[in-house]
């Protein structure tokens, strides 16, 4: 699967975007309404290479490696979810796209759903996957304080918190039956820059503020996705974020985990294009 995709992903036009959060690295490919794709913690643009596949005969795909992440500059600081939301309009600025379908997942849904309510003229429609708009949990944060603290002290992410990372991504059916995909994420995890992601991390997990309130002036259309194997969100906390954005459908992938996209493209794609075809031509 990997030399596959790398051989894909060289067909995307590249372009590095300054922001607030340093030079962020994009893909760009296709024509058409823009669809902006932002993926997981530990995860690159590549991610979304599936939705690639399938929308960019009919949207032009952008793929961004987050800040600190892929090809993007290293980071130094904290940042909030807030300053994510204005690095995406950065970006979208610097690509004159006026507006876009969002797709994010984990921390890309996070930030998108800030995203989509402090910047509705920037959307048309976001699909969020396997995210919460809730503070941490106290166990939650203090593994990732722990985890951020090794990740600091090196330059390369080491085998114990690979593994935590395909454990925490990958649902049961994909370890069972997908070991390409599993392979994937040790992967891209592994290549990751341990003490630039460790910022992210420290900022996305332990740092996160609560965000339910803020999503309810949300009047865009936005589709929330969880998936029944996510081990790291309970389908539930993604349900209350749904739930706080009026009018959300959620909707629950059988056999997936905490990457929908990667993990269960088709099944994925199917859902954006039936959402989309309800948002845009019911």
């Amino acid at each position: 699967m990997q030399a596959t995709e790398h051989q894909r992903i060289a067909t995307l036009r590249k372009q590095r975007i300054v922001t607030l959060l340093g030079e962020i690295n994009v893909h760009v490919i296709g024509n058409g309404p823009a669809m902006v794709c932002w993926p997981s913690l530990l995860m690159t643009g590549q991610m979304w290479q599936g939705q690639v596949d399938h929308f960019a005969s009919s949207h032009k795909m952008v793929l961004i490696d987050p800040p600190g992440h892929g090809e993007s500059d290293p980071l130094n600081r904290y940042f909030t979810l807030e300053e994510c939301a204005l690095c995406l309009c950065q970006i979208l600025d610097q690509l004159q796209i006026e507006d876009c379908v969002l797709l994010g997942n984990s921390w890309g849904g996070m930030m998108g759903g800030v995203f989509v309510a402090l910047y509705p003229s920037r959307t048309r429609a976001a699909v969020l996957m396997n995210c919460t708009a809730s503070v941490a949990g106290w166990h939650q944060k203090m593994e990732f304080l722990l985890m951020t603290s090794i990740l600091r002290r090196r330059r390369t992410v080491p085998k114990l918190v690979v593994n935590r990372a395909v454990n925490a991504f990958a649902g049961a059916t994909t370890e069972m039956m997908k070991p390409e995909v599993v392979e994937y994420i040790r992967s891209t995890v592994a290549a990751a820059r341990a003490d630039s992601v460790c910022w992210a991390i420290d900022s996305v997990v332990p740092r996160r503020t609560e965000h339910r309130a803020l999503l309810g002036a949300i009047r865009k259309p936005v589709l929330v996705i969880a998936g029944d194997e996510d081990r790291t969100f309970p389908v539930a906390e993604t349900h209350a974020m749904a739930d706080a954005i009026p009018g959300s459908p959620f909707r629950v992938l059988p056999r997936v985990g905490h990457l929908a996209a990667l993990e269960a493209p088709h099944t994925v794609n199917a859902a954006i294009d039936e959402f989309l075809r309800e948002v845009f031509f019911a």
